[in-house]
């Protein structure tokens, strides 16, 4: 009872909301986030929904997770093999726990993660403070002001979390120290998303289009071959090819799209906005490059995109 004392969890003899999201024994709609494995963008593999206390949430949508991403086993030579999993378990931990703690629950809106082949969303009711912008919470230049204050208290006093505003900071590094993609934040709608990205290979959302263009190209190439000398060919190859490869795709066509309306936009980002693997985002990008299409103005991190022609 001192614990729901000192940490206003007991107002009047009575428990507070706090006390109800984190220890209720009922499953109930308050709580309520969704959770499902995407193929596509409309076909889901596997999908359930947890309505039950704030500290059993953490460790459902966890496990839910770890069920639907990649794990590969390393051997080392040693007695003990090293498993490298397709997220840094750490950052997503971290995610989630900030996800239901952080959460408005006074919104009708229910939590939602997605899990395609090549990112994950978390999605969570409750927009940044108006006074704090993702710029801000991305350089770290804010005061962190827990919307559940008090679920935040105890969660922290229990070991659940470490300390206030540090968390941002803590996903980034787990994954600039396994030199992954960075995950963006954004609010979106009424509430707020963090979406991660794996570098693995997302086969299954490669662009149509693009797998027929390589096709035709190589198909072409090859009957040049056969029937000129090997100088000839190189020079019928590269005029065939070159006529071939000028049709810019749908998926270039829509990275130019993003470009002209943000000059200053990730791979990662196109690769989130694309649905396929950051591989073929950055293939799709070399391509509209060597094509004269667009050019690189500066550093990775700190220039552009300049459209030099359509």
């Amino acid at each position: 009872m001192s614990f729901l004392y000192k940490n206003s969890l007991i107002k009047d003899g009575k428990p507070t909301n706090a006390a109800f999201l984190l220890f209720k024994k009922e499953d109930s709609y308050e709580t309520a986030i969704e959770l499902g494995r995407f193929q596509t963008e409309i076909i889901i593999k596997d999908s359930i929904r947890s309505k039950s206390d704030i500290i059993t949430q953490i460790e459902t949508v966890m496990n839910f997770v770890i069920k639907h991403i990649n794990k590969e086993i390393i051997i080392t030579g040693s007695p003990y093999n090293t498993q490298k999993w397709q997220y840094p378990l750490e950052a997503i931990r971290e995610i989630i726990t900030n996800m239901v703690i952080h959460r408005d629950y006074r919104s009708s809106s229910d939590s939602i993660v997605k899990i395609f082949n090549n990112r994950i969303e978390f999605y969570n009711p409750g927009r940044l403070p108006e006074e704090i912008s993702v710029d801000d919470l991305l350089r770290n230049a804010y005061k962190s002001t827990p919307r559940n204050k008090i679920i935040a208290g105890c969660c922290k006093d229990m070991g659940i979390m470490e300390k206030y505003g540090s968390g941002i900071r803590r996903i980034i590094n787990y994954f600039k120290e396994e030199n992954m993609p960075l995950p963006t934040f954004e609010n979106i709608s009424e509430g707020f998303q963090v979406t991660v990205f794996s570098i693995e290979t997302d086969l299954e959302n490669e662009n149509v289009g693009e797998t027929v263009e390589k096709k035709v190209t190589e198909k072409v190439t090859e009957k040049v071959t056969e029937k000129v000398t090997e100088k000839v060919t190189e020079k019928v190859t590269e005029k065939v090819t070159e006529k071939v490869t000028e049709k810019v795709t749908e998926n270039q066509q829509i990275i130019l799209e993003k470009m002209t309306n943000k000059p200053t936009i990730s791979a990662e980002e196109l690769s989130f906005i694309l649905d396929i693997s950051l591989r073929k985002t950055k293939e799709n990008i070399a391509k509209l490059k060597t094509k004269g299409i667009i050019e690189r103005i500066g550093s990775d991190r700190g220039g552009y995109w300049k459209i030099i022609r359509k």
